[in-house]
């Protein structure tokens, strides 16, 4: 049973960050500094977020993509996995997750180098052995077999799912069966890097909250749209302008009026 000290969470994450060409030190005072703030700049640097108009999946005209596909190279992974590490840590000083966590799951395919790159960020930030865990869409019949990757579960781990952006929670409820096949564990929560806060097609509530009561963990972001909003807001480029005009934010605020949960 491994521990996850919660003391210096963010030293990796901001360490990571600096050299990012829209930072947060484009924000003003302290906000600067927050996680919101720092990964909001991460996000844009990386052109995770982008601000335009957009046709999503469900059909919504978007003022706002958030593709984690993005995060196409070491440097880009390596800092969003301290980034998770980051929000772990500090949902465990808030006792929202346990110390002793075994294993993080990442969903085949987008959760496997999120759960390689946090379990690495983990280990290195707190001196601890965290596992890490995926699955196979298909079943491997030769060599070490089995529908799982990485470290193995055994009855009684606690396991903590990583994921990038909750839409309907399907992926979820893909691999919790998956899990609870493989070992009787604990699903102790799963941590998101972006919660849209919006309605689902057929129901008032978000995804997230339907996840949480569906299966009694939290779901945890590093940051929600609100928050990413918020921060860009209070940004400017290298000439001092602004990233948000006012005319996005009232978009963004006006699609969240309508949709969000």
């Amino acid at each position: 049973m491994n521990t996850v000290d919660t003391k210096d969470a963010s030293t990796t994450a901001n360490t990571m960050n600096t050299e990012t060409g829209i930072s947060a030190a484009s924000a003003h005072g302290e906000a600067a500094d927050s996680l919101d703030s720092r990964f909001t700049a991460f996000l844009l640097q990386s052109q995770a977020l982008k601000f335009g108009d957009f046709t999503l999946k469900s059909g919504r005209q978007s003022p706002y993509f958030i593709n984690a596909g993005a995060f196409n190279d070491g440097r880009k992974i390596a800092t969003l996995g301290a980034f998770y590490a980051e929000r772990i840590a500090a949902s465990i000083a808030a006792e929202a997750l346990p110390s002793d966590i075994d294993t993080v799951f990442g969903p085949a395919y987008k959760g496997i180098p999120l759960a390689v790159s946090t379990a690495i960020a983990l280990t290195s930030m707190h001196d601890a052995q965290i596992g890490y865990t995926f699955d196979r869409k298909e079943a491997k019949d030769h060599g070490d077999g089995g529908m799982l990757v990485g470290t193995q579960l055994r009855d009684g781990m606690k396991v903590l799912l990583v994921d990038d952006v909750m839409t309907a929670g399907t992926a979820v409820r893909e691999v919790v069966p998956k899990i609870k096949a493989a070992a009787d564990v604990e699903i102790v929560g799963l941590i998101l890097a972006v919660d849209r806060m919006e309605k689902t097609k057929d129901s008032d509530r978000s995804a997230v909250s339907s996840v949480e009561q569906e299966f009694g963990f939290p779901v945890i972001p590093i940051a929600n749209v609100r928050e990413i909003f918020a921060a860009a807001e209070q940004m400017t480029d290298a000439a001092g302008q602004p990233l948000l005009s006012a005319d996005l934010a009232q978009r963004a605020k006006d699609y969240l009026a309508q949709y969000g949960a």
